[in-house]
């Protein structure tokens, strides 16, 4: 019999997979690419979107929220598709490769091309490719680690996450500063409103090219798992697959409301963001009132700091960076010793805080209407942006390690884009929002802070319904098997 090229099942070691670093390089490079892009989306169909002829042909508010729900629906329905490509036919290391390809060039369209057409098909195929890999990318972590070293899944999920906000952070900061330097008319004349986003979608491109050069430089040191064929159609429909899918699913309906509320931090927050005072310290302008009068000029300037509306998603991944250690190695063990710390009290947690989050948003808005000309600081968005990311540790991460432990041997991929369902269904009912809040007239039946406040109540009711599901809930927990020794 030939050896095999690859590992095909986890070796028996104590320690990280060798593996591991291609993985999370592979995270950071593409999390860049696709938060970089989803970082100027919503601001380029509000304000730079062009018609055939080249003039402006940009969306409202309320359609550019739904266009960019359905989007993000997509992202997330994909993932099914994928998860039976990798499962069945063509395991996940080929899946993960040939669809980050189809991903690379979706970029590429939406930069090349302004118009609707353009937008349309760029995000159709960034949906395709993006969802496709997302269950397997994930479920490939997992298949790294096999009995003794299933202690470290904890930890690797988390730095895993952590990678994410890596790329997240930097293409946050970076790609509204690119659409607004190179898609301005005093910088580049009438090239601007084509050159802006052409940079603006393309440099995620190239960091996708990045991304699927590390996922191939660490193909000889990944554990390919073989797909299993019809097999795994048969354990999915097993009564043991059938019954870990009706449990699971019972779950993600509740996770379906938090990514409901969750995206739109992506959407409506920014929208929100453009009215805001971006002034990160406007507190220091008496400070700099006295230093002038004492003849100082060191301080002077600092209160006209200001942050783009695009690049407040920021304030979300620098704090992931910070909370992932600072939860992971601190807070959970030191609450760990007054209470037994489950997975499932973790999300339950992270609901009731997603609640608070919108609360301080709803707040903010009815704020705006009360003084549109004196607006508030954009440090209330960034409270609401930091309760948020501790409810994204408590249910996102959580969430992803539980799915895949909670999944059978063969049914790893599938299981993970399940919970990626949740993700989808949630986006659908806040794109279906937005289309029925819109009156013939010009209306909105949710107008200002009532927007915020009906998805509040929303949550806190599924937080609740939550609760007492999870006392009913009975895990079980599946890890890949280890290689035989090797001599």
């Amino acid at each position: 019999m030939s050896k095999p090229k690859h590992l095909t099942a986890p070796l028996p070691i104590d320690t990280m997979p060798s593996g591991i670093p291609y993985i999370i390089c592979n995270e950071a490079a593409e999390r860049f690419c696709y938060y970089g892009m989803v970082s100027v989306l919503i601001l380029y169909m509000t304000k730079r979107l062009l018609g055939a002829d080249g003039s402006l042909a940009t969306m409202s508010p309320e359609g550019a929220r739904e266009c960019f729900s359905w989007f993000t629906a997509g992202v997330y329905f994909f993932p099914i598709l994928g998860a039976i490509l990798a499962d069945a036919v063509l395991g996940k290391f080929w899946t993960i490769f040939s669809l980050s390809l189809v991903y690379c060039l979706g970029t590429f369209v939406l930069a090349a091309d302004q118009t609707r057409v353009g937008l349309f098909a760029g995000l159709f195929l960034i949906t395709l490719g993006a969802g496709g890999i997302k269950s397997n990318v994930s479920a490939n972590v997992g298949d790294q680690f096999g009995p003794k070293n299933r202690h470290l899944l904890e930890r690797v999920f988390s730095w895993f996450y952590f990678s994410i906000n890596v790329g997240s952070l930097f293409a946050a900061l970076l790609i509204p500063l690119l659409l607004e330097y190179f898609g301005n008319p005093e910088h580049f004349g009438e090239r601007a409103k084509h050159l802006g986003p052409m940079v603006a979608f393309g440099v995620p491109g190239l960091l996708m090219i990045v991304a699927i050069t590390a996922f191939w430089m660490g193909r000889k040191k990944f554990v390919h798992i073989p797909p299993a064929g019809s097999a795994m159609l048969k354990e999915a429909c097993s009564r043991e697959g059938l019954g870990v899918m009706a449990k699971l699913a019972g779950l993600y309906m509740f996770i379906a409301v938090f990514w409901s509320l969750y995206g739109q931090s992506m959407s409506a927050w920014i929208l929100q963001a453009d009215k805001l005072d971006r002034h990160l310290l406007t507190w220091l302008q008496p400070v700099e009132a006295w230093a002038v009068g004492a003849g100082l000029t060191g301080v002077k300037g600092l209160s006209q700091i200001e942050m783009l509306a695009g690049q407040v998603q920021s304030v979300n991944a620098l704090l992931i960076l910070v909370l992932i250690p600072v939860f992971t190695y601190w807070v959970y063990p030191a609450v760990g010793k007054v209470v037994r710390l489950t997975p499932l009290r973790k999300i339950g947690a992270g609901l009731f805080l997603t609640v608070l989050a919108f609360a301080v948003v709803a707040y903010t808005e009815q704020l705006i209407s009360v003084s549109p000309t004196q607006p508030p600081s954009i440090w209330w968005l960034a409270l609401s942006y930091a309760i948020l990311t501790v409810a994204e540790l408590m249910v996102s991460i959580t969430c992803l390690e539980f799915s895949y432990t909670q999944a059978p041997k063969k049914m790893k991929s599938l299981i993970m884009s399940m919970y990626l369902l949740s993700n989808a269904a949630g986006n659908v009912f806040t794109a279906l929002v937005n289309r029925f809040i819109r009156n013939e007239n010009g209306t909105i039946k949710l107008p200002g802070a009532s927007y915020y406040g009906f998805f509040a109540g929303l949550m806190f009711v599924a937080a609740v319904l939550f609760c007492v599901y999870a006392c009913f809930y009975r895990e079980k927990t599946y890890i890949q098997d280890s290689a035989e020794p090797t001599t």
